[in-house]
């Protein structure tokens, strides 16, 4: 699926970030193409692959590079601790900023989908010099969405709620059926049929399978609604100064549920985007459509 890109297996060393000191991962990316550098980060419950009808496209143009998050795919799957902080969007910021300075690149465009948008948004906070172009894919601003919780936002997105809950309540749930649990998903928050090959389904199966995963993806979430909330709130009055795009699935919850440029208007100091006709999951329910509103915004 991503033929001529090379693999590799990072370790990030430990490194000085805000608030504190990064402990550093082992991470799976992905490296392809010619050009300026561009990083893709992926969303839940998945891996590196959900980018691989775009990414070969984008290595066109740009050097790509595809990483499994932190707790995810075949990255690391660091300890936890009491407050969840090594699943915080700050460290798994951290990862990726070392992954870009591994491959010579300390400035380039970035690109997330859903959990990846939220370690996208926290990279530029937090490395606001590291990133030229910031494009998020169907997300609102985390502290937004949990402080406007009710219950259509409960229902809508369940899982939210349901991956917070202590160890190991929601780990021994998932593993009785990983594979029901993974399609399930897909089915639930995708909107167009046959957008996801079984080659890829398989893969993130597979990875939803480890235990390790199913618990490091929990604690991505734990810590979502702890830690990261703490970060959040602490840079509230902060805009982003890069330009941020910001797209979403036309046939989705968040279309139905905020107003998406404003929401990032409130955290960001140039905002464009609009809708992409699809679910959830934009590069794979609608590749032609997301390639051409990414490639408008980031060779803007």
């Amino acid at each position: 699926m991503f033929e001529g890109f090379e693999s590799h297996e990072i370790q990030t060393e430990a490194m000085e970030v805000a608030g504190g000191r990064h402990g550093g991962a082992r991470i799976r990316a992905l490296i392809g193409g010619d050009g300026p550098p561009l990083l893709l980060l992926h969303g839940y419950p998945q891996t590196h692959v959900m980018w691989h009808k775009i990414a070969p496209r984008l290595a066109e143009r740009f050097t790509v590079i595809c990483t499994d998050l932190r707790g995810y795919g075949d990255s690391s799957k660091p300890a936890t601790v009491d407050d969840h902080a090594s699943y915080s969007k700050r460290e798994m910021a951290a990862d990726q900023v070392a992954v870009m300075r591994h491959f010579g690149f300390d400035r380039f465009k970035l690109v997330g989908h859903d959990r990846g948008g939220r370690v996208s948004h926290r990279l530029a906070l937090d490395h606001p010099q590291a990133v030229e172009r910031l494009s998020v894919l169907d997300i609102a601003p985390t502290y937004k969405m949990f402080m406007e919780t009710d219950k259509h936002f409960a229902t809508g997105y369940w899982h939210w709620f349901f991956l917070i809950q202590p160890y190991d309540l929601p780990e021994k749930m998932i593993l009785n059926d990983p594979d029901w649990f993974v399609r399930r998903i897909f089915q639930r928050w995708g909107n167009v049929d046959g957008a996801f090959p079984e080659e890829a389904v398989a893969e993130y199966v597979r990875c939803f399978s480890d235990p390790a995963t199913v618990h490091a993806a929990c604690e991505d979430y734990r810590a979502a609604a702890g830690i990261d909330l703490v970060h959040d709130k602490a840079d509230l009055g902060r805009k982003l100064p890069m330009p941020l795009q910001a797209l979403w699935g036309a046939r989705g919850f968040v279309a139905r549920t905020y107003d998406v440029l404003d929401a990032w208007r409130e955290r960001a100091e140039t905002v464009t985007g609009g809708t992409v006709e699809s679910g959830h999951y934009l590069p794979e329910e609608a590749p032609d459509e997301t390639f051409a509103a990414l490639i408008d915004f980031l060779e803007d």
